[in-house]
């Protein structure tokens, strides 16, 4: 019997999921969680075979929760659920140590196949998602342009951001100025945005 972890923050989903996995006579769903946290108290407390993850939960997200389940529960192999295929997500999930991942509109039957596969050892990446991510290319930011283009999303002064990153003001702006040129952007939450729809943040 396989024991799988779902994550996910809506309920309906996990709830539709959980109902869908009971019907598989190799499948049982042993935790459920609501966010990112939850799912690794869950894996510590249960030790499930599989977590299924959403990609965006609450706390933690489900490419953060794969890379910490490595040593939080070695055993367990991590797969990716999303409505949110950006293609630098794929790439982070990989990284990660994640084994599946697949789009939320993938048939039970085949979510289930992708669990067995991912609990065998092996791994399963939609090819949609696959060649997407492929298209995209890598990010053109530097690690310490994508950390300063993170922290000015959210609407940070300048300042703020400089304090945060252990930086100087001017050096907080060059970072912005080359991250937003290399994006083409004409301010920094136009950039942040389409770093974050590209899955570089």
């Amino acid at each position: 019997m396989i024991r799988v972890l779902l994550a996910d923050d809506e309920h309906l989903i996990r709830g539709a999921l959980a109902a869908l996995l009971a019907l598989e006579d190799d499948l049982t769903v042993v935790a459920e969680a609501a966010g990112g946290d939850e799912a690794l108290a869950m894996a510590r407390a249960h030790r499930p075979d599989v977590a299924v993850l959403d990609l965006q939960m609450p706390g933690l997200d489900g490419v953060t929760v794969a890379a910490s389940l490595r040593t939080a529960a070695p055993g367990c192999a991590a797969m990716i659920v999303t409505s949110h295929g950006r293609p630098g997500a794929l790439k982070q999930a990989l990284s990660a140590g994640v084994r599946g991942f697949v789009p939320k509109t993938v048939s039970a039957q085949r979510l289930a196949e992708v669990i067995r596969t991912v609990h065998g050892g092996g791994r399963y990446v939609d090819p949609e998602l696959a060649a997407d991510a492929i298209a995209a290319g890598d990010s053109p930011l530097t690690p310490r342009e994508a950390e300063v283009l993170e922290l000015a999303a959210d609407g940070a002064p300048v300042s703020d951001i400089a304090r945060r990153a252990s930086l100087t003001p001017g050096t907080v702006r060059n970072y912005l100025s080359s991250a937003m040129t290399k994006l083409n952007a004409e301010n920094r939450h136009a950039a942040a945005r389409l770093a974050r729809e590209r899955g570089w943040l």
